[in-house]
C-alpha cells in the first residue's frame, strides 16, 4: 500500500544518505550538489543537457530484474526531487588524488586528455557509468557513451586514446596509425609515438566498485510513497504511485500541470524561455506508464519509458521489424546518452516539436496512442495527418494523460526507412527529418500503401498525404522519382522567410531524402524480385554515414640518450593539474566557496538591436525580497563608464541585442535573475539595423580610422607587366568561442578600500587597471587573481571585464562579496566571437604559376564596438601570403560597424582567415593554368633567405621541408589516385583530398607586449614556489615552466609548485595569448633560476658533495635572499629593424573528406 510523504526526500550521494526536509521542486541536482553539498567537481556548462560537463551517474534498483541499473545523466536538468530512492555518484565519489585515483581518472589525465579540464569530470563520469554497465566495453559503446560530452580543447583524440585502453579492441589494432609509413618500420629512432605507458596504469577491477546502498535495495518503501513537495513560490512536485492519482492531478490543474520524466524539455523552458510551471508531476512509479511489452498488435511502450530503455528492449529482440530498426537507428542520433537515459517517448510526442526525431517515424508508422482522463476514461488516438494541430499542439486534451504508444506490426511486403539531417550527426537538433513507409502488393513492385512524413518543413510534423496517395497503385521504378519530386515540391512549400532559415536546403532535402529512400528500397526489391532498378554507381547514395572508429598517432621527438632521466624537458609530461581536474578537485572561479554574506549580480540586457533608451525602471525589481541594488550608467561618470572603446553600462543607445543596460544585485542567483527580468526598459527603435557585412558595406558603416591601408607595396607596375591577373572573393563566417566555463567573476571588498577580484580572465593586469579606473582607486588597491580557466581561446581577454567590472562596482558600493557567472545564452549574446571576413583580392602571376603581386581589400565585421578588430585585421594583413612568397602586397582594411555583439580575439587572431585566402588563390591559379595545385605550391613556397613583403628576412624557413615530408608521410599521391577512382565509381558520394601549408609569425603585434616577469621563492626546506604573469587555460604553460625550473635548478618536478596568477605577485603582465607564453615566461623563469644559482654558487663550491637542501639552509643562515624576480623581453624584435616576428612556425597537413551529395552530410576519413 502506498503512503503519502509530504516532507522528506531521501537519496544517496557518493554512498552518503541525504534526507532533505521540504525540498525545493525548482532546484536541480547540479545546484544542490554545488551549493548544498559543496561538491563542485560537477560543472555547469550549458544548463540544457548539451555539453556533458555536469554528468553524474544515477543508480537504481530494479525490483523486477533484481538488478542495480546505472546510467549517466545531466545534473543540470535532473530535478533533485526526482531522486527519491536513488543513488547519485559524482566525480568526487570515485577517487581523489589524496586517497586513490580511479582508473578512469588516471587514464584520461595520463593520456593527456585534460587540458583546460572543465569538461574532464563529465568525461570521467560518462566513462565510469559505461564501465559500471560493461567492464570491457567495445569502441562502439565508448563512442555512444561520449556522445553527450563536448570538449573545446583536445579535439577528443587524447580522451579516446586514454579510454580506448578499457575496450575489447585495445591491443588488437595496428600499432601505429602511420601504417607502412611508420618511422620505426623505416628504421627511424629519433621519434616516438608512445605518449603514455599503458603498463603503468592501475588495472580496472569492477569488483572493487562501491556497492549500491543496501537500504535502497532492501527497502521498497521508497517506491511506494506518494510524494508532494511545495516551495515558497507554491511550485508543487507530485510523484504519484497509481495512475488514478495522476489523472486526478491532471483533472484539477489542466494545462498548468506538467508531466516531468527527464525534465529535458520543461527544464529548458523554465531556464531559457521564462516559463513558470506551478504543478509538476513525475510518473516514474506508475506501472501503466512504464511498461514495455510486445502484444499481438505490436510494440506497446509506456509513455514514461525512456529512450534508452526502448533502444535496449528492441535490440534484445530477435525479430525486429523494419519500423523498430528505424527507431533504433534514429535513437542513436537522438541527443546524447545522458538525455536518452532519462527522456521519455511520451515527452517527445506531447512536446510536439516540428523538428522531433521520432514523430515522423511514429506518423509514418501509424502509431496509436492510449490517453486517459479522470472524466472521460480511455480513448485511442491515431497519429495521422490530423494529430498535430499547430505549433507544439496536438489532439491530446488538457485533462488527458498519454499512457502508452502502440507501434503496429509490419508485414513482409512492407519497407520502412527514416532519416535525420542535422549540422552534426551526434547530439544535435534536426534540420529536416523524414520517414517513409511503403507496402507493396505481394511479390510485386506495385505500391499498395504509402506514408511519407517530414519534420522541419512546417509548424508541425506533417504527412505528405497527396504525394502518398499519388503513389498508390504505381510501379516502383525510376519513372516514379520525377512524379514524386514534383508532387513534394507542390505539396510542401516553404516560404523564404520561414523560421529556421536554410529554406532552399530544407526544400532540397525533402527530395534528396525521398531519393535516398528510393535507392534503399530499390536495393531490397532488386534482391527479392530480381529487378534491376539500381546501377552500381547508385549504391553509394543508400547508406548514411556512421561514425568511424577513431584511430590516431602522434609523433614526438625523442630526447637524446645522454639526457639524464631526471631532466623532464622534451619529455611528454602530463598537464600539471590534470589529476586534480580528473578528480574534480581543481578549483575554478565559480568553485570558490561562497562567503556567508555573499551576493549575486544579474545583468539587465538590451532586447533591441538598435534603439534609443527612453527609460529604465527597476522599481518593481527592487521591491522583490532579497534584492539589494540596481546599477546603471546613471551611477557612473562618463569616464568611469568607458573602457575598451565602449560603455560598460549603455547610457543612451542600445547598439545590439544583449548590450548591458544595468545590473541587479540579490541574495542569490535565482532571486537576482528573476528580479532582472522585472526591470522595465522603454525603447525607441532606430534604423538601420545592420547585421551582416553586406549591410554594413551598403550603409558605409565604418568604425573610426577605417578604411586604412595597412600594407602599401608598389604593385601597379607588377599588374601592368603581369602575364596573368585574376580577381576574386573569399568569405569566412564567424564562430562562437564556446569555452565550456562561461564568464565568471567574484569581487571581495577588503579594508582600506582594497578589492580582491577572482576572474576567469586571460588578462588579470588589464582587468586590474580597468577596475581601478571604474572605482577611481589606485591599481595597488586592487588584486586580480586567476587560478585557471575553463577554456579561453581569446574570448576571455577584454570580454572578461564585462562580467568582472559590474561585480567589482557592486562589491565596492555594497561592501559585500558579489559573484556572477553568465548563463550560456547570456555569454553568447554579450561576448561576441570570431570576426566574419570578406576578402576581395587581385592577384598577378606568371604562366608558370609564380605569384608576383597581391592586392587585398579586407572587410571585417567588428560588431558594435571596435574592441580588438583593428588588431585582428592587422594580424591578418601580415599573414595574407601565408607560406608563399608574394613579393608585393597591398592590403586595405575596412573595419565595419554592425548591430551585433562586439567581436574580439579568437584563436589565431586573424591568421587562419588570411591563410585561407592564399590557399584559395593557389587553387584558382592552378585551375586557370590547368596545372596541379601541388606544383603551384612548390614554386611559391618560402625558403630560407627569402624576404617577406614587410621586409623581414627568413633566416630559418622549413616550409619546403614540411611540404615534402607531408606528401611522403601521408602517402598523398597514392591516396589522391584512390580518391579519383572512388569518385569515378560512385555517383552520390564523393571524396576530396587536400594539402594545405601554414606559416605563422610568433610575437605580439605590439612590441611592448613582448615582455614577461616571474617571482621565484625558495623555502627553507628546499621547495620552490613560482609565480608568473600568464594564465593557465589548458595550453600547458604551467608544466612547461615547471620543466624549465626543474632542468635549470636540477630539482625533481615534485619539489616545484606554481600558484595562481595574481597581480600582487607579478605586475603589469601582458594578455596571455599569441602563442608566446612559454617563450617569454620561460625566459623570465630561467633568469630567476640563474640568479638563485649564482647566489648559491659559493656554497656549492665550498660544499660540492652537499645536497640542494643543505645549500639552501647554509645560504639562509648566511642571510642570502632566496627570493628573486625574473624578467624577459624578447630581444632583437620590432618593425624598425624589419623584424616584427621573433620567429616563424611552419606546418603542412593533408585531409581526406567524403561528402554525401544528396544531403551535404560529410565525414573526415583521414587527416
Amino acid at each position: 500500500m502506498n503512503t503519502e510523504n509530504e516532507k522528506n526526500l531521501v537519496f544517496f550521494v557518493n554512498g552518503k544518505k541525504i534526507t532533505e526536509n521540504e525540498p525545493d521542486p525548482e532546484i536541480t541536482l547540479l545546484r544542490y550538489l554545488r551549493e548544498k553539498l559543496k561538491l563542485t567537481g560537477t560543472k555547469l556548462g550549458c544548463s540544457e543537457g548539451g555539453c556533458g560537463a555536469c554528468t553524474v551517474m544515477i543508480s537504481k534498483f530494479n525490483r523486477e530484474t533484481n538488478k542495480v541499473q546505472h546510467f549517466s545523466a545531466n545534473a543540470c536538468l535532473m530535478p533533485v526531487c526526482a531522486l527519491h530512492g536513488l543513488a547519485v555518484t559524482t566525480v568526487e565519489g570515485i577517487g581523489s588524488t589524496r586517497d586513490r585515483l580511479h582508473p578512469v581518472q588516471e587514464r584520461i589525465a595520463k593520456a593527456h586528455g585534460s587540458q583546460c579540464g572543465f569538461c574532464t569530470p563529465g568525461m570521467v563520469m560518462s566513462m565510469y557509468a559505461l564501465l559500471r554497465n560493461s567492464s570491457k566495453p567495445s569502441m562502439k559503446e565508448l563512442e555512444i557513451a561520449m556522445q553527450g560530452n563536448l570538449c573545446r580543447c583536445t579535439g577528443y583524440r587524447p580522451i579516446i586514446e586514454g579510454y580506448r585502453t578499457f575496450t575489447k579492441e585495445f591491443g588488437n589494432e595496428e600499432v601505429c596509425g602511420m601504417g607502412e609509413k611508420c618511422c620505426k618500420v623505416n628504421g627511424g629512432k629519433l621519434v616516438d609515438d608512445k605518449l603514455f605507458e599503458v603498463s603503468e596504469f592501475v588495472p580496472y577491477n569492477p569488483s572493487q566498485e562501491p556497492i549500491f546502498p543496501p537500504e535502497l535495495k532492501l527497502n521498497d518503501q521508497f517506491d511506494k510513497e506518494t510524494l508532494k513537495f511545495i516551495n515558497d513560490r507554491d511550485v508543487m512536485w507530485f510523484r504519484p504511485i497509481e495512475l488514478k492519482e495522476l489523472l486526478k492531478f491532471k483533472q484539477e490543474h489542466g494545462t498548468a500541470a506538467k508531466i516531468v520524466v527527464g525534465n529535458t524539455e520543461v527544464g529548458v523552458e523554465v531556464k531559457f524561455k521564462n516559463f513558470d510551471y506551478k504543478f509538476l508531476a513525475n510518473p516514474s512509479q506508475i506501472r501503466e506508464l512504464n511498461e514495455l511489452e510486445v502484444t499481438k498488435d505490436g510494440l506497446k511502450i509506456g509513455a514514461a519509458v525512456t529512450l534508452t530503455e526502448i533502444e535496449n528492449f528492441i535490440e534484445s529482440k530477435t525479430d525486429q521489424n523494419v519500423i523498430e530498426k528505424s527507431i533504433v537507428e534514429m535513437l542513436h542520433w537522438f541527443a546524447g546518452s545522458q538525455v536518452r537515459n532519462v527522456a521519455s517517448i511520451g515527452g517527445n510526442i506531447v512536446t510536439s516539436s516540428p523538428i522531433s526525431d521520432l514523430n515522423p517515424i511514429l506518423l509514418a508508422a501509424g502509431a496509436k496512442l492510449e490517453v486517459q482522463s479522470l472524466k472521460d476514461g480511455k480513448r485511442i488516438i491515431k497519429m495521422d495527418e490530423n494529430f498535430f494541430t499547430g505549433y507544439r499542439k496536438n489532439l491530446i486534451k488538457d485533462n488527458e494523460i498519454l499512457v502508452s504508444i502502440l507501434i503496429p506490426n509490419t508485414n513482409k511486403n512492407q519497407h520502412f526507412v527514416a532519416y535525420k539531417q542535422a549540422k552534426r550527426r551526434e547530439d544535435d537538433i534536426a534540420i529536416v527529418t523524414a520517414a517513409f513507409n511503403f507496402t507493396f502488393k505481394s511479390n510485386t513492385n506495385i505500391i499498395e500503401d504509402a506514408k511519407i512524413a517530414f519534420g522541419g518543413m512546417a509548424q508541425t510534423t506533417i504527412l505528405a498525404i497527396k504525394t502518398a496517395s499519388l503513389m498508390k497503385g504505381k510501379e516502383w521504378n525510376r519513372k516514379l522519382i520525377e512524379i514524386v519530386n514534383q508532387s513534394l515540391i507542390d505539396e510542401i512549400p516553404l516560404s523564404f522567410d520561414a523560421p529556421g532559415g536554410n529554406v532552399v536546403y530544407r526544400r532540397s532535402l525533402t527530395l534528396s531524402l525521398f531519393f535516398k529512400a528510393f535507392l534503399s528500397i530499390s536495393q531490397e526489391l532488386d534482391k527479392s524480385l530480381n529487378l534491376n532498378i539500381l546501377t552500381d554507381r547508385d549504391r553509394s547514395g543508400i547508406e548514411s554515414y556512421q561514425n568511424l572508429t577513431p584511430k590516431s598517432s602522434q609523433l614526438f621527438e625523442n630526447v637524446s640518450s645522454d639526457q639524464p632521466l631526471t631532466d623532464p624537458v622534451h619529455r611528454p609530461k602530463i598537464h600539471s593539474s590534470a589529476l586534480q581536474q580528473a578528480t574534480g578537485e581543481a578549483i575554478y572561479c565559480d568553485d570558490i566557496p561562497k562567503h556567508e554574506n555573499e551576493l549575486y549580480l544579474s545583468l539587465v540586457l538590451s532586447t533591441k538591436a538598435h534603439a534609443k533608451i527612453i527609460s529604465i525602471d527597476a522599481s518593481e525589481a527592487l521591491k522583490q525580497p532579497g534584492i539589494h541594488a540596481f546599477y546603471s550608467a546613471k551611477d557612473l561618470t562618463k569616464d568611469q563608464n568607458y573602457f575598451m572603446n565602449e560603455e560598460l553600462f549603455t547610457s543612451e543607445i542600445a547598439t545590439n541585442q544583449g548590450r548591458i543596460l544595468g545590473a541587479i544585485v540579490g541574495d542569490n542567483q535565482i532571486k537576482a535573475q528573476r528580479a532582472a527580468k522585472l526591470v522595465k526598459v522603454e525603447y525607441e527603435d532606430l534604423k538601420p539595423v545592420i547585421v551582416t557585412l553586406e549591410d554594413a558595406i551598403k550603409q558605409k558603416s565604418y568604425h573610426e580610422n577605417s578604411p586604412t591601408i595597412l600594407v602599401n607595396c608598389e604593385i601597379e607596375s607588377e599588374f601592368q607587366k603581369a602575364e596573368n591577373i585574376f580577381e576574386g572573393k573569399v568569405r569566412l563566417g564567424g564562430q562562437e568561442h564556446f569555452y565550456l566555463e562561461t564568464q565568471v567573476a567574484l569581487a571581495i571588498p577588503k579594508d582600506s578600500d582594497e578589492l580582491e577580484i577572482f576572474s576567469s580572465t586571460q588578462e588579470p593586469a588589464v582587468l586590474q587597471n580597468n577596475a581601478a579606473k571604474l572605482l577611481r582607486l589606485a591599481a595597488n588597491k586592487i588584486v586580480c587573481r586567476t587560478k585557471r580557466l575553463g577554456g579561453g581561446f581569446g574570448g576571455k581577454q577584454s570580454r572578461a571585464s564585462l562580467a568582472a567590472l559590474p561585480v567589482a562596482f557592486a562589491a565596492y558600493k555594497l561592501k559585500r562579496p558579489v559573484r556572477i557567472m553568465f548563463d550560456r545564452d547570456e555569454d553568447m549574446m554579450i561576448t561576441g566571437g570570431r570576426n566574419p571576413f570578406l576578402f576581395e583580392y587581385k592577384i598577378s602571376f606568371t604562366n608558370e604559376g609564380k605569384m608576383t603581386a597581391l592586392e587585398v581589400k579586407a572587410y571585417v565585421n567588428a560588431g558594435y564596438s571596435l574592441e580588438s578588430s583593428d588588431l585582428v585585421v592587422y594580424k591578418a594583413s601580415s599573414h595574407i601570403t601565408n607560406a608563399y612568397n608574394i613579393p608585393k602586397v597591398r592590403f586595405e582594411s575596412h573595419v565595419m560597424k554592425t548591430n551585433t555583439p562586439s567581436n574580439n580575439a579568437f584563436r589565431g587572431f586573424g591568421i587562419p582567415e588570411a591563410q585561407m585566402v592564399s590557399e584559395h588563390i593557389i587553387r584558382e591559379i592552378a585551375n586557370i593554368l590547368k596545372k596541379d595545385y601541388i606544383e603551384i605550391m612548390k614554386i611559391n613556397l618560402f625558403k630560407t633567405g627569402d624576404v617577406i613583403f614587410y621586409r623581414q628576412l627568413l633566416d630559418d624557413c622549413h616550409s619546403i621541408r614540411c611540404f615534402h615530408e607531408i606528401i611522403q608521410t601521408s602517402n598523398f599521391k597514392e591516396r589522391r589516385a584512390n580518391v579519383e577512382k572512388f569518385n569515378s565509381e560512385n555517383r552520390w558520394k564523393k571524396r576530396g583530398i587536400s594539402l594545405t601549408n601554414v606559416m605563422c609569425g610568433v610575437a605580439y603585434g605590439a612590441q611592448f607586449l613582448n615582455q614577461a616577469g616571474v617571482l621565484l621563492h625558495v623555502y627553507l626546506e628546499g621547495s620552490v614556489l613560482v609565480s608568473h604573469g600568464a594564465v593557465e587555460m589548458g595550453q600547458g604553460l604551467n608544466i612547461k615552466i615547471l620543466q624549465i625550473v626543474s632542468t635549470t635548478l636540477k630539482l625533481p618536478l615534485e619539489r616545484i609548485h606554481i600558484q595562481e596568477t595574481a597581480t600582487d605577485k607579478v605586475p603589469n603582465a601582458p594578455t596571455t595569448g599569441a602563442s608566446v607564453g612559454s617563450d617569454i615566461y620561460g625566459g623570465a623563469v630561467i633568469e630567476a633560476c640563474q640568479i638563485i644559482l649564482k647566489r648559491l654558487a659559493p656554497y656549492k663550491e665550498k660544499m660540492p658533495n652537499a645536497s640542494w637542501d643543505d645549500w639552501i639552509k647554509v645560504a639562509y643562515f648566511d642571510r642570502v635572499s632566496l627570493s628573486t624576480t625574473g624578467f624577459y623581453a624578447t630581444p632583437d624584435i620590432g618593425p624598425e629593424i624589419n623584424k616584427p616576428r621573433n620567429y616563424f612556425t611552419h606546418g603542412s597537413a593533408v585531409s581526406e573528406v567524403e561528402i554525401d551529395c544528396l544531403t551535404g552530410d560529410h565525414q573526415v576519413n583521414k587527416n
